[in-house]
């Protein structure tokens, strides 16, 4: 109850920035960000750590000897090895979160929340993906992508509710507890809040990065595409397209694929189907010259503004005019090679001058 009163439930996007991590999360304080510097982002609001605490950090589950525990201390004690014991106890831990009352206070500003959204967008039942956002997630050491839920298509104050719950319930999937407990992330500090967005209906979608994923090169933006709703690219449900764009030419070396399935919103209006892309689409590329050159831009902006290289999330809207129909659905630090060069500059040189020499670009005489 006192966390509720110095920290508001629910956080417009526009309210936050880089440094509200602790209170809405790595991805939503990265959506507050991009706002902020003048990025197309579908609005939405954040349901914040504070929420989540006052749903579940009176909860205990069953410890080992079966003796009754909180859940970081439960979690904290789990060998990532031990992968029965590891599922057995995550799907405890899950059951309980999912199961738990939520609080008036969170259901009444969620609520409210959802309703403005929608008086905001024109749409009495607007669809919005609910998204995990953990504070520990979408930074330069560490990256949860994939690791915990996103529900997209999502309509109605109840439903948000209830996939809000999911989200915190999948901070204890196997994976992202297992992905914890081998970096030695505490539980303590650790906590969820949740991305509530506007759904963008997707021509197309996908996600590029500002240095090339393959190589490193820092030149390129590296853009994959496809038709239809980005999470078909993010499973790995369809080849996509790749653009790779030099930052100093313009130049753009295409690869278009065959790409026969597509994530589409489903007819009912809730929730989201997997299809047959049409005949005519599947050859074609899902990117216009124009729109290529857009999100290069808006990569090259957001990079400058971070101050290193992205991992971007992208829609292309349907109905939206030429101009304004590209949006970034989330930017994160690129992890992989941010890791390798990391470890490159801690490598200690053999001997003292080799620092200088390689900095040269040079060999050391043989036998010297």
């Amino acid at each position: 109850m006192g966390t509720l009163m110095t920290t508001p439930p629910v956080l417009h996007f526009r309210d936050v920035g880089l440094g509200d991590v602790a209170t809405v999360g790595g991805k939503g304080a990265s959506l507050g960000e991009l706002l902020r510097a003048g990025i197309r982002v579908p609005t939405g609001f954040s349901v914040t750590t504070a929420s989540f605490r006052l749903a579940v950090e009176h909860l205990t589950v069953d410890g080992p000897s079966g003796d009754r525990t909180t859940i970081p201390a439960r979690v904290a004690g789990l060998d990532p090895a031990d992968a029965d014991a590891l599922s057995a106890a995550c799907g405890q831990v899950r059951a309980a979160v999912e199961s738990a009352p939520l609080p008036a206070e969170v259901v009444e500003a969620v609520s409210a929340a959802y309703a403005a959204l929608c008086d905001e967008c024109g749409d009495e039942s607007l669809p919005v993906a609910v998204r995990s956002s953990a504070t520990s997630e979408d930074s330069a050491e560490a990256s949860f992508a994939g690791l915990q839920d996103t529900y997209l298509w999502v309509r109605g104050a109840e439903s948000v509710l209830e996939h809000v719950r999911r989200c915190w319930a999948s901070l204890y999937s196997v994976e992202s507890v297992t992905y914890r407990l081998r970096r030695g992330i505490p539980e303590d500090d650790l906590g969820m809040a949740v991305v509530v967005q506007r759904m963008v209906g997707a021509r197309s979608s996908g996600v590029m990065f500002t240095r090339s994923p393959l190589s490193g090169d820092k030149s390129v933006v590296a853009i994959d595409a496809s038709w239809g709703l980005g999470s078909a690219v993010v499973s790995g449900d369809v080849t996509p397209d790749s653009f790779v764009v030099s930052k100093v030419t313009g130049d753009v070396r295409r690869t278009v694929a065959t790409k026969t399935r597509w994530h589409r919103p489903d007819p009912s209006g809730y929730g989201v189907v997997e299809t047959e892309v049409p005949a005519e689409l599947q050859d074609r590329p899902s990117l216009s010259d124009a729109e290529i050159a857009e999100l290069v831009a808006i990569a090259r902006r957001v990079e400058a503004h971070y101050g290193c290289p992205q991992d971007i999330e992208w829609a292309v809207a349907e109905n939206a005019p030429e101009g304004e129909n590209v949006f970034l659905l989330q930017s994160r630090p690129e992890t992989v090679w941010a890791a390798k060069d990391a470890a490159r500059k801690a490598e200690p040189a053999a001997r003292p001058f080799d620092h200088v020499f390689n900095l040269l670009g040079g060999k050391r005489p043989s036998g010297s």
